[in-house]
C-alpha cells in the first residue's frame, strides 16, 4: 500500500494508490497468534515445570536433611534425582519458554502496530509512504541483538579466564554490561538505517499526520528498555547476591531461628519490587509520549534485545546446581563440592536476574499488546473524550507506581517487625 501526500488550496490530504493487498492488516493481526502460542506453551512450561522443581527440591530436603539426617544430594537419597531433573524442567525449559513468549509477543505487537502505521520519506515534490521501515526496525533490532550476544558470549568463554571464585560473578556480569554497551551503539546505526528521514505515525487508523517524528525517537524508546533491563539485572543482583548487605543481613538473622529469617526475607522480597516498577513506569510514559504504543513495543524489544545472553546466564544456575549434585552423588570429594558450591552461589544470582528480565518485559509486552489492539481498532483516538483512560501514558505509569507502593510500605513495616523480634531474641 502506498499513499501520496499532496497539498490542495492549503489543505493536506492523502491519495491512496496501489492498494493491492486488501487483507494486509489482517495478515499481521494473524501474526499475533504466534505470540499467543508462545505464551500458551510458556504457561505449561513455566508453571508446571516450576511446581515440579520446587516440589522435588522441598521433598528431597525434607526426607533427606530433616528425617534421615543425610547431607544434601546424598547418593542414599533417591529424591536427589528428581531434584536434578526438576532444575532442568523448571529453571531451564520453563524459563526459556517464558522469555520466548515475551520475546515473541513484543515482536508481534510491534509488527501489528507497524502494519497500520505510516512512514513518510520527505522530498521536494511529494511524500511517499511505505510500511517497510516501521516493519524493518523491530526485526533488525532483535536480529542484531542475537549476533551481538553470540560475539560477547564467545569473548567471555574463550578469552576471559576464571581462575578464582570472585571472578565467577564478574565474568557473568561483564557479558550483560558488554552486550548493553555494544547494543547502544549498534542500535543507533540500525535506527538510522531504518529511519533515514523524518516520519509520521498513523493515528488510530485515520491517515492524519499530526506530528512529524525524528529518527532518534525510536532509538530512545529502544535504549530506554535496554538500559532499564541492565539496571533491573543490577538491582536483582544486589538483593539476591551473597556479596551484598541484604543477603548477608538476612543470613545473620538465622542465628535467631527461622521466624526472623522468614519475616525479613518476606520484607526483602516486597522491597525488590521498587526499582523494576519505577523503571517500567518510566519506559511506558516516555515511550508512549514519543511514539505511542509503537514506542512501548520498541521499549519491550529493547529490554529483550540481549535475551540470548540473559537466557544463557539464567541457565547457568541450574547447570551448576546439577553439577554439584552429581559430584556429591559420585562421592568425588570435598574440594570438588567446594568448587561447585561457588559456581552454584553465582548461579542462584544469575537465575534471579533472568526472572527479573522475564517479569519486567512481561509488563511492557502486555501494555504493547493492549496498545496494538487499541491502535488497529482505532480506539486510541478516544483519549480526548475521557479525562481518565488507560490509553494515556501518565495514567498507566501512575497505576504501576501506585500498585508498587503497598509492597514497599509493607516491606518497611515487616522489616521493622523482624528487626524488633531479632533484638528481643538477642
Amino acid at each position: 500500500m502506498i499513499l501520496i501526500y499532496k497539498s490542495i488550496d492549503g489543505l493536506n490530504e492523502y491519495e491512496q494508490i496501489g492498494n493491492r493487498l486488501p487483507g494486509y492488516n489482517k495478515l499481521f493481526e494473524a501474526i499475533a497468534g504466534y505470540g499467543l502460542g508462545g505464551s500458551f506453551v510458556a504457561l505449561f512450561g513455566r508453571v508446571g515445570g516450576g511446581i515440579y522443581t520446587k516440589a522435588a527440591d522441598v521433598g528431597a530436603d525434607l526426607v533427606g536433611k530433616v528425617e534421615k539426617d543425610l547431607p544434601e544430594d546424598s547418593p542414599k537419597n533417591p529424591a536427589t534425582i528428581a531434584d536434578n531433573v526438576g532444575d532442568n524442567v523448571g529453571d531451564v525449559a520453563g524459563m526459556s519458554a517464558d522469555l520466548f513468549g515475551s520475546f515473541a509477543e513484543s515482536t508481534c505487537a510491534a509488527l501489528v502496530i507497524s502494519s497500520n502505521t505510516l512512514y513518510g520519506a520527505l522530498s521536494e515534490s511529494q511524500i511517499c509512504y511505505s510500511f517497510l521501515s516501521v516493519l524493518l526496525y523491530p526485526l533488525l533490532l532483535i536480529a542484531i541483538g542475537i549476533l551481538v550476544c553470540i560475539v560477547i558470549s564467545t569473548f567471555s568463554t574463550h578469552i576471559m579466564k576464571v581462575e578464582t571464585k570472585p571472578k565467577i560473578e564478574s565474568t557473568l556480569k561483564v557479558q550483560l554490561i558488554g552486550s548493553t554497551i555494544v547494543l547502544c551503539g549498534i542500535t543507533y546505526l540500525v535506527c538510522i538505517f531504518s529511519f533515514p528521514q523524518k516520519f509520521y505515525l498513523d493515528q488510530g487508523g485515520q491517515h492524519v499526520a499530526t506530528e512529524l517524528h525524528e529518527p532518534w525517537e525510536p532509538y530512545v524508546c529502544s535504549i530506554l528498555g535496554l538500559i532499564s533491563g541492565m539496571i533491573i539485572a543490577a538491582f536483582t543482583e544486589y538483593v539476591t547476591s551473597h556479596s551484598y548487605s541484604p543477603v548477608r543481613g538476612l543470613a545473620a538473622t538465622c542465628k535467631a531461628g527461622p521466624a526472623s529469617n522468614v519475616t525479613l526475607g518476606l520484607a526483602l522480597g516486597y522491597f525488590s519490587t521498587l526499582v523494576p516498577s519505577i523503571l517500567i513506569a518510566v519506559i511506558a510514559f516516555v515511550a508512549n509520549h514519543l511514539l505511542g504504543y509503537y514506542g512501548v513495543a520498541l521499549g519491550a524489544l529493547g529490554m529483550l534485545s540481549n535475551l540470548p545472553l540473559s537466557l544463557a546466564i539464567d541457565g547457568y544456575g541450574p547447570i551448576s546446581d546439577n553439577a554439584g549434585g552429581i559430584s556429591e552423588m559420585a562421592e568425588m570429594g570435598e574440594e570438588v563440592r567446594d568448587r561447585t558450591d561457588a559456581l552454584d552461589a553465582a548461579g542462584n544470582t544469575t537465575a534471579a536476574i533472568g526472572k527479573g528480565f522475564a517479569i519486567g518485559s512481561a509488563a511492557l509486552v502486555s501494555l504493547s499488546l493492549f496498545g496494538g489492539f487499541l491502535h488497529n481498532s482505532s480506539l486510541d483516538t478516544l483519549d480526548s473524550a475521557s479525562e481518565i483512560a488507560l490509553t494515556k501514558p501518565e495514567i498507566f505509569a501512575g497505576l504501576l507506581i501506585g500498585a508498587m507502593l503497598p509492597y514497599v510500605f509493607s516491606a518497611f513495616t515487616i522489616k521493622s517487625v523482624g528487626k524488633a523480634a531479632f533484638g528481643m531474641v538477642e
